[in-house]
């Protein structure tokens, strides 16, 4: 098969080739997914989990990519719950190898069926960001309808599905962003906005919740902006104190069958929006992790 593999960590995208590769083969509760689109986080180069095993050890030469949108191939020894030939969506495992590439395989729980009317690009580019959105909302901010959430990076990848989250659960959204981004967020819903290269952070009243993108010290000022019994949830870096009355959490998400099904739900029903920029084809997988070649929104890269 063809696929994106990485040989050296230190060479950046220098380092990614275009390769043939041996087709992986379904384990133990596993499935093979013929990989028809596939997401990845241009960060994915300096993750532990890229370069090695989950024992540690070197697995290089190995496969980025953890966002998929495919059909099944192949199921594993004692594998339940999907069959060939079924359309799926999910997250490819942090320490194997990934989906920049024309099969994977992943463990079935990680993967949700994905309804017919949600096509394969779409797909693929919500399970980080969707599952992200979800589990620091509900799962570590525990948010409930009529609080207030101050959401980092609103018209982001992560940050645009937090807004609609959000406000769909009934909070109160700030959101914050560079100038150019006061648009698209006001249309994903927010009802303030904050220019964080002109207004002033501090001037948020405190809120029940902050969803933190960014860390360093946007992340360290948000913490004085948890009002009593709050929560600063981070993705970006392990907070570096925590908020005098609430608490923070720092987290890396995880797969979930169930949240990967109720979000696909909100995409049918008109709820939920993706920020998709491009889509582009398995051959141009290394210009679209190089930073010269990025734009505002997520790529997908088309495979079947």
């Amino acid at each position: 098969m063809k696929a994106i593999t990485v040989t050296d960590r230190d060479a950046g995208t220098a380092g990614m080739r275009l390769t043939d590769e041996p087709e992986p083969t379904a384990s133990e509760n596993d499935v093979a997914v013929r990989v028809h689109a596939s997401g990845f986080t241009p960060g994915e180069l300096t993750w532990p989990g890229t370069w090695t095993d989950r024992a540690g050890h070197d697995r290089t030469p190995s496969i980025p990519g953890h966002e998929v949108a495919g059909v099944v191939a192949e199921l594993g020894y004692g594998t339940t719950g999907l069959s060939v030939g079924q359309r799926v969506f999910g997250l490819a495992d942090w320490t194997r190898n990934g989906t920049l590439a024309e099969y994977v395989a992943v463990e079935a729980r990680n993967l949700a069926p994905l309804p017919a009317d949600i096509d394969f690009v779409t797909a693929a580019s919500l399970p980080i960001s969707g599952l992200t959105a979800w589990q620091g909302l509900f799962e570590h901010g525990r948010l409930e309808a009529g609080q207030s959430v101050l959401v980092h990076g609103a018209a982001g990848g992560v940050g645009s599905v937090v807004v609609q989250l959000a406000r769909e659960a009934g909070a109160y959204v700030i959101g914050t962003g560079r100038t150019a981004d006061r648009a698209a967020a006001v249309d994903l819903g927010v009802h303030d906005f904050v220019d964080l290269g002109n207004d002033d952070l501090g001037a948020v009243g405190p809120v029940n919740l902050v969803f933190d993108v960014i860390g360093g010290q946007i992340g360290d000022r948000s913490t004085d902006l948890v009002r009593p019994g709050g929560t600063l949830v981070t993705i970006a870096e392990p907070p570096a104190r925590q908020p005098d009355t609430g608490r923070s959490v720092f987290f890396i998400v995880e797969a979930s069958r169930h949240q990967l099904t109720e979000i696909a739900q909100r995409v049918r029903d008109g709820r939920l929006r993706t920020n998709i920029a491009a889509a582009r084809p398995l051959a141009e997988a290394v210009d679209a992790f190089n930073p010269t070649e990025r734009v505002a929104g997520k790529t997908i890269i088309t495979v079947a």
